[in-house]
């Protein structure tokens, strides 16, 4: 009898030593995703302080492109509404990329504006920031994988539907817009 509640009661301890372990995962992986979405804030925070002055820079140039100007400046207000990574974020911030593309697509046309210094300056810096909001991104989508691989794996999921751990969401951008990085030259100034 006694050998009977040894066994029974090893069995509940490594069943709660397993929830506990299982538990402190969950809440890594959740932690893990919240520090690397506050990376992507930063990066995305720094893309739309500098997107103000590029508008200037170009307006003062190309003042006859005032829908362009307009567009990039209303879907800039936009995105800033958003608090974290909710499902339109990333339609938002693809917008805005490819207001932006157009907004270089106008820099083609002015050679004193694509010669300007300053333009050139925050063109790099956007390129920059562009990157590193990629690196960002991958590394947020990789801790939210794993927290969902997780969160759907049995026996993991009784945890999760247990303590009521949340789905989380990929940030996640259209081709379109991952393709409107703007790249210096620097050899035509």
């Amino acid at each position: 009898m006694t050998e009977v509640l040894i066994v029974i009661g090893a069995a509940a301890f490594l069943a709660l030593l397993w929830l506990i372990i299982t538990y402190n995962r969950f809440i890594s992986l959740r932690q893990h995703i919240r520090e690397s979405w506050a990376d992507i804030d930063v990066e995305l925070k720094r893309r739309h302080d500098l997107i103000p002055n590029l508008v200037e820079t170009v307006k003062g140039y190309a003042a006859h492109e005032r829908t362009v100007l307009e567009e990039v400046t209303t879907l800039r207000r936009q995105v800033l509404t958003h608090q974290g990574c909710d499902d339109t974020l990333g339609a938002d911030e693809s917008a805005l990329m490819l207001a932006v593309g157009r907004l270089f697509a106008i820099a083609e046309a002015y050679p004193d504006l694509k010669a300007d210094t300053g333009f050139r300056q925050l063109q790099q810096q956007l390129a920059d920031t562009e990157d590193r909001i990629a690196a960002s991104r991958r590394f947020f989508n990789a801790n939210v994988r794993d927290y969902r691989r997780l969160r759907e794996s049995f026996p993991t999921n009784i945890v999760a539907n247990l303590f009521k751990f949340a789905q989380e969401a990929f940030f996640e951008l259209t081709d379109q817009a991952e393709r409107v990085v703007p790249r210096i030259n620097l050899g035509t100034a």
